[in-house]
Parts: C-alpha cells; structure tokens; sequence
C-alpha cells in the first residue's frame, strides 16, 4: 500500500469532494486528464504548501515522496476564482507564497492553511470574501439545456468558468465513462457503439490521450487498480 486516502462529499454546493491523504512511501502512476481544479495543501516534514492545480488537459506521471499529509479540494465546474481563473491555470500547478509556518498569501492576505477538520470553514470564507465564485449557467449547458444567451456568450462563460470548451469536456467524460464500461466488463466493440465512437483506433486514441492507457491496458486486472478515473 503506498498511501490511505479519506474521500468525502463536502458541505459546499462548490465543491466536488474533499479527499484527505497519508502517502506511506514514495511512488508514482500514471494520472488521466483532469477537467476539475484542485487546491491540494501538503504537510511535509513539518512544513506546508497550498498549490493551486489547474485543469490538466491530457495524461500525465504524477509522483509523490513518504509520509506527506495532503488535502485535496476538488471543486465542481463552474466554480472558479476570479482573480486566478481555470483557464489562466490549465496545466499549471501554482504554489501560493508563505505568509508563516501556518499561514499563506492569496490576493493580498494572510489565511492559515486548512486541515481537514475546518476544510470547509475555509471553503465557506472564500465564498464569503468572493474570491471563489461559481457561474449558474455552467451546469445547465453541461446538461444540454437550451440557452436564451448567444452561442458566443455560453461558449465565454464556459471557458471562463472551467478553462475548458465544452467539446474538450465533452471528449474527457467520454473517456472517463469508456474507461469505467471496460472496468465493469463491456467489450471494446460495446464501448465503442455505447459512447459513439467511429471505431476501436477511436477510442483507443481517445484513452491514451485522456486516461493514460490504450482499452487493453484498462481490461487488464493488474492496472486496474492504478487508474484513477
């Protein structure tokens, strides 16, 4: 086991879910394509960090070092903050500067690193000061609702509220859902028709891209367990 992890649905219409970590040594796996941002904070060797991690657009490596303690915030689309916006963070992981051991800079204050027993106090006071914010119409243009707004006004606010278009969300759920079917036992051809893909090389395109594994790789029990999708 390399690391015990706590997931939890939080208080806030803001927010995804909240997971909270122990890595019990080091290791690394292959991460899929990210569509949500995260605040993650970390508490190594008695010292904090509060990275700010944009969404991130295609698979990736991602590795950490023994007995780190890590919050990650995951916060549901159409929720951003306006002063660092999704799409000025794609692919970028943003370490906040220090303002103590307990504390850290974000827009010009000081505020104590979370943990998770006041995790969503936190969460509450981002709110509260409007430095986290979410757009209503995100969700119903996710859902296929019609819109009364012009296309180029939807398609605005989409990439201003979650750094990405609604075609790139679109293809990133696909792959999460066709990666979820072959877990559960769908054939490559069922998944293929299911989800609307033209073919195999398709979806195996698709997965590679977005999952980090071609569709074989996912059928396969010995990595199942390492995809985090």
């Amino acid at each position: 086991m390399i690391s015990i992890n706590q997931e939890r649905i939080s208080d806030s219409p803001f927010v995804e879910k909240i997971t909270h970590g122990q890595t019990l040594r080091e290791g690394s796996t292959i991460r899929p394509a990210e569509m949500h941002w995260h605040m993650v904070v970390s508490r190594y060797i008695g010292k904090n960090h509060l990275i700010v991690v944009g969404p991130l657009t295609s698979s990736g490596h991602a590795s950490w070092g023994p007995d780190a303690e890590i919050l990650w915030i995951k916060f549901k689309l159409g929720a951003f903050m306006p002063h660092l916006p999704p799409r000025m963070a794609l692919d970028v992981e943003t370490v906040l500067p220090d303002a103590s051991s307990n504390s850290f800079w974000l827009k010009g204050s000081a505020w104590e690193y979370p943990d998770a027993e006041n995790v969503d106090v936190f969460i509450e006071r981002l709110i509260r000061e409007e430095l986290l914010v979410s757009d209503p119409l995100i969700k119903d243009v996710l859902q296929g609702y019609p819109q009364s707004l012009s296309p180029r006004t939807v398609r605005h606010r989409v990439l201003q509220a979650t750094g990405l278009t609604r075609s790139r969300i679109f293809q990133m759920e696909r792959a999460r859902k066709a990666a979820d079917l072959l877990q559960q036992g769908s054939s490559i051809l069922d998944t293929v028709s299911e989800l609307g893909y033209f073919d195999q090389p398709h979806l195996t395109r698709s997965l590679k891209h977005w999952v980090g594994y071609t569709p074989a790789q996912v059928v396969q029990a010995q990595v199942d367990d390492q995809i985090a999708v």
